[in-house]
């Protein structure tokens, strides 16, 4: 194939990317400053809506009255920013894509591989700022940009199941250090025989709940147990929750007479204290049966601190799952770790670790195993789970 022919079939592939499907996609998120706008000002490639409301947010900051309330103004002056650089992108995106079809016709009328190269490196700076737009579109949840509570919970299958916990534990300790991010386990039950029975990691990095917040599901093992002496086939569960943690601007409600508060001995981090003193704490939101537990700071005055901040993250994403139907949805799951609700199966005496929502499928389970699960967050962030 003549090189200007495999340009000009790269070139159509990306207009059709580039295309305005933008200016139809719906939003689940409406706008922070402007509560009644119709939730199309939320999505990310919602051009018309973006740029009308762009407009409105410049006229209110022009007027010098907005700065009688500050808060306000800068709540108006980040929504303007990130409006702008939406409009902005597809406004670019638009010009870019007719300068270099126009350019393209010449070169080719001309046979001019040089202006051809021009179009390339052109045509690759344009897909980097789409693949920037792509980003945004996926981490459009207002708690997207917070760090994250990661729990871990053994389901059915024993000391199977409790094996799966850890490496699965194992498995999100070694994404969050490849990511960049700083993970603290705050609490861990051991195991009876091996493994264990729970855990919850404290995740903190850029966009940490954006990149997690579709892991919320249970997740299913096949394999040969080393724990049977029969070498037989198993299958063990564990379910997998994730929160945001919460800023203090955001107000969550919790009334003390509805916490029950139990302190016990501690099995982690602490120095001479460790085993010595009922430094752990464990909250209870009774009204809820939401239960936090931490157990890896000094004193149990930090561990009832950090499990207040853990439960409010906690009643947060609670109240976040009861306003959308489908959350709900999977909030029910949370009751039966076991067959009928997984999100990805890992069968690894086959080599097959297959999401069951966007039918992603790999066979590399070690390096899956070991931290390399970007693909399947990406694949599910772009479906919008």
């Amino acid at each position: 194939m003549h090189p200007f022919a495999v340009i000009l079939a790269g070139f159509q592939k990306f207009a059709n990317e580039c295309c305005p499907p933008w200016k139809s996609t719906r939003s689940l998120t409406p706008s922070r400053t402007c509560p009644s706008a119709p939730k199309l000002f939320g999505g990310i490639f919602d051009y018309d809506q973006k740029h009308e409301r762009l407009t409105e947010v410049n006229r209110e900051l022009e007027d010098p009255s907005v700065w009688n309330k500050p808060e306000y103004a800068q709540e108006l002056g980040r929504e303007r920013s990130a409006l702008a650089q939406i409009v902005d992108t597809l406004d670019e995106l638009n010009t870019g894509l007719a300068d270099c079809r126009d350019l393209l016709d010449m070169a080719v009328e001309e046979n001019d591989e040089g202006a051809v190269g021009d179009v390339v490196a052109e045509l690759a700076r344009l897909e980097e700022n789409l693949a920037k737009l792509e980003f945004r579109r996926m981490f459009s949840h207002e708690m997207d940009p917070n760090n994250a509570y990661l729990d871990i919970q053994a389901g059915s299958g024993g000391t199977e199941a409790q094996d799966w916990a850890n490496i699965l534990l194992r498995m999100y300790l070694r994404w969050a250090d490849k990511r960049g991010f700083d993970a603290t386990i705050m609490e861990l039950s051991a195991g009876e025989v091996a493994g264990i029975k729970g855990a919850t990691v404290h995740i903190k990095g850029e966009y940490a709940f954006g990149w997690l917040r579709t892991e919320i599901g249970v997740h299913r093992l096949v394999r040969k147990s080393p724990f049977d002496s029969g070498n037989r086939r198993h299958t063990s569960f564990c379910a997998v929750f994730v929160s945001p943690e919460i800023d203090d601007k955001v107000e969550i409600e919790i009334n003390p007479a509805d916490l029950r508060i139990d302190t016990y001995r501690s099995s982690g981090a602490g120095g001479q204290h460790v085993n010595t003193t009922d430094s752990a704490v464990r909250i209870t939101h009774v009204p809820t049966n939401t239960v936090v537990s931490c157990q890896n700071e000094r004193s149990q005055h930090a561990n009832k601190d950090t499990a207040m901040k853990m439960l409010r993250a906690k009643l947060y994403e609670q109240e976040m799952q009861k306003r959308n139907a489908a959350s709900q949805a999977l909030e029910d799951t949370k009751s039966d770790i076991g067959w009928g609700h997984q999100i990805r199966s890992y069968v690894l005496d086959a080599s097959r670790i297959k999401d069951l929502r966007t039918n992603i499928e790999r066979s590399d389970c070690d390096k899956v195993l070991d931290g390399d699960i970007d693909e399947y967050l990406e694949a599910s962030l772009k479906s919008g789970l």
